[in-house]
């Protein structure tokens, strides 16, 4: 038995090896990429600029097609998403604001999209995410755009109208709520602190399992984990890295009520994203006060081909019920039926702004 046992482990010992060789030859090219697009441009320009969305969704698309298992496709990307952010980091780690504090799922989305070796700053507002990415405080940020059950962030299309920003990547989040509360508590659980969102998505399985205890919304999940950390009558309903950053116990794990709960992000950067293969595209029209001018503006899209999958609408702003349409279409503003498309539409609305071309999130 120990020698089978003994020959496996040996077999493992040598693949480390040759993963760790590997592993740091992958991060010398990175590294001679990086000094390639340095020569001749300075400081963070040029950093940034090493970061290319559109690169990294193809190199997780082509390892997911080429994953033979047993490890899934998923655990194979996260794997090399985790890679491509230590190659990145290897100048300096780039720097990701998002909706704070520690332990919100704006958090957990930034690492997502950028791994472990991002440094993520949290603020408090999403007001504050934009400043800080429009000032060149952070790198890149991330906010939340729409949530299968609540819907969208009028927050942030709103301040999508004026931004310089550009949507440069989207990420997709399983939404998972768990009950926590500290490892040592005992007795009942008399209150349950957590965002008014996530109450609302858990109202059932609350309704079911904790019909006394009270609910008490506040400003974020991560803030819950904390009141709850510090409070042995409670508990708190958040996900599972504010139960990390709080060292909490979870209690009941996916207690939301719609099991496909997921909320989308966009990725907010200082520069235009190229093409990847698969992207999709996001703008903001205007619509002429006229009969048929909703159908006038679809119409550029049909003619050329392009397929529409989110259209919202939001107010103006402008004048009183004014709206603008939030529209996101499938292909990059270079695809030439794309580029014929926004130019005819340009033509036919009372005002457009083409948020970004960006990867469509790889899951």
């Amino acid at each position: 038995m120990s020698d089978p046992l003994a020959r496996l482990r040996s077999q493992i010992d040598s693949l480390d090896n040759e993963i760790l060789e590997r592993l740091n030859a992958r991060a010398r090219l990175a590294r001679e990429i990086g000094e390639l697009k340095n020569d001749g441009a300075g400081g963070d320009t040029a950093r940034v600029a090493i970061y290319r969305p559109e690169r990294e969704a193809q190199v997780l698309r082509r390892i997911k097609a080429l994953n033979p298992g047993p490890l899934s496709g998923e655990v194979v990307a996260r794997l090399f998403r985790e890679v491509m952010s230590a190659c990145l980091a290897l100048e300096k780690p780039l720097s990701i604001a998002c909706l704070g504090p520690h332990g919100t799922f704006s958090e957990a989305a930034s690492i997502k999209q950028f791994g472990h070796a991002a440094t993520v700053n949290p603020h408090t507002t999403i007001d504050d995410v934009f400043r800080a990415v429009e000032s060149a405080a952070d790198d890149y940020g991330v906010v939340p755009v729409e949530n299968s059950t609540e819907g969208a962030v009028g927050r942030t299309l709103d301040l999508m109208l004026s931004t310089s920003l550009s949507v440069c990547g989207e990420v997709v989040l399983r939404v998972q709520q768990h009950l926590m509360r500290r490892s040592d508590a005992q007795g009942a659980i008399e209150r349950v602190y957590s965002h008014a969102q996530s109450l609302a998505q858990c109202h059932e399985w609350l309704n079911r399992e904790l019909p006394a205890a009270e609910r008490i919304p506040v400003a974020s999940n991560a803030e819950a984990a904390r009141r709850a950390a510090d409070d042995p009558s409670s508990a708190a309903i958040a996900g599972e890295l504010a139960a990390e950053r709080y060292g909490l116990g979870i209690v009941h794990r996916n207690i939301e009520d719609e099991p496909n709960n997921t909320t989308r992000f966009w990725v907010l950067g200082r520069h235009p994203t190229g093409r990847s293969g698969q992207d999709k595209t996001s703008l903001i029209v205007g619509a002429r006060n006229q009969p048929g001018a909703v159908h006038q503006l679809l119409g550029p899209l049909a003619r050329h081909g392009v397929s529409m999958t989110r259209l919202e609408s939001r107010p103006a702003r402008t004048g009183l019920w004014e709206y603008v349409f939030f529209i996101d279409i499938e292909g990059h503003r270079d695809d030439p039926a794309v580029t014929a498309a926004l130019s005819e539409l340009e033509a036919t609305s009372s005002s457009m702004k083409v948020l970004g071309s960006y990867p469509v999130a790889v899951l």
